[in-house]
């Protein structure tokens, strides 16, 4: 077992509807709750995960909390871990939601199988973010029962690029819905069908997901914050707080990947 950081270090990964922290150090995280799903993995042992303020720890490979469920984990005798975040509203939240039925789930060999020796290639071998995002998208289809979704209605798609085009502004529904010629009822409704969520949630999906991009390059939070849309790093600060239950200040960028993604482009090759 490789030495473990005191403050947990690594690599944040992020696509439609997901993402997740990949790192090692860390311990006891007191009690709280936040608007994600969370499915959180341990390796190679010695994640410990508290259901309710007072619930005891109990020892697991893994495990799946509902959303603002009140929890605590330890990962203090673990290697590294993974902590895996999923939008509630997409399809596979809520396959998750309705196995779960508002309880905490502790996960074992047989629902994670291969999964933690594989996501440790990706992610300390491979380091490269597509296998990490691959091996962590495949878990969840798995325990969702669900296929990831890609959107191919091309209004929808169209949207998207529009939403690219201006990252840091923030379209409203009725712009959008001109963009693509059709009414704001109407295209609301196909907006969410094709990604799985409210625009207003993808629209802060795609924010949080530049800024932490911005900070795997080793930028510092205010300018991620600034280029990602919020007022300051205080504003970036409290919406990571509400939709994962910590704050960028909490991770230090210093995994496989950030290094690797600030290497010289020799070195990538």
């Amino acid at each position: 077992m490789s030495s473990k950081p005191q403050r947990y270090q690594g690599d944040y990964v992020a696509w439609t509807g997901g993402c997740m922290f990949i790192g090692s150090g860390g311990g006891p995280v007191a009690p709280h709750a936040h608007y994600a799903i969370q499915l959180v993995i341990g390796a190679p042992s010695g994640l410990q995960v508290q259901s309710g303020h007072r619930g005891q720890l109990m020892p697991c490979q893994g495990a799946l909390v509902p959303s603002r469920a009140v929890h605590s984990i330890d990962v203090s005798s673990c290697d590294w871990t993974a902590v895996v975040f999923i939008e509630p509203e997409t399809q596979a939240g809520r396959a998750l939601s309705a196995r779960m039925g508002g309880q905490v789930e502790l996960l074992g060999d047989e629902a994670l199988a291969s999964v933690p020796n594989q996501l440790e290639q990706a992610w300390r071998m491979t380091r490269t973010v597509e296998a990490v995002q691959d091996v962590a998208q495949a878990l969840v289809s798995s325990l969702s029962r669900t296929v990831p979704h890609v959107p191919s209605d091309p209004r929808v798609l169209m949207a998207i690029e529009h939403l690219r085009a201006h990252r840091g502004e923030a379209p409203s529904l009725e712009e959008l819905a001109a963009v693509v010629h059709l009414s704001a009822s109407r295209f609301r409704h196909v907006f969410v069908e094709q990604t799985g969520m409210p625009l207003r949630t993808y629209q802060l999906w795609r924010r949080l997901l530049k800024a932490w991009e911005i900070l795997m390059e080793g930028d510092n939070l205010a300018n991620a914050a600034h280029a990602a849309g919020f007022a300051d790093s205080a504003h970036l600060s409290r919406t990571c707080r509400t939709m994962f239950g910590l704050a960028p200040s909490a991770m230090q960028m210093k995994g496989p990947l950030s290094e690797r993604l600030r290497a010289p482009s020799s070195y990538l090759g």
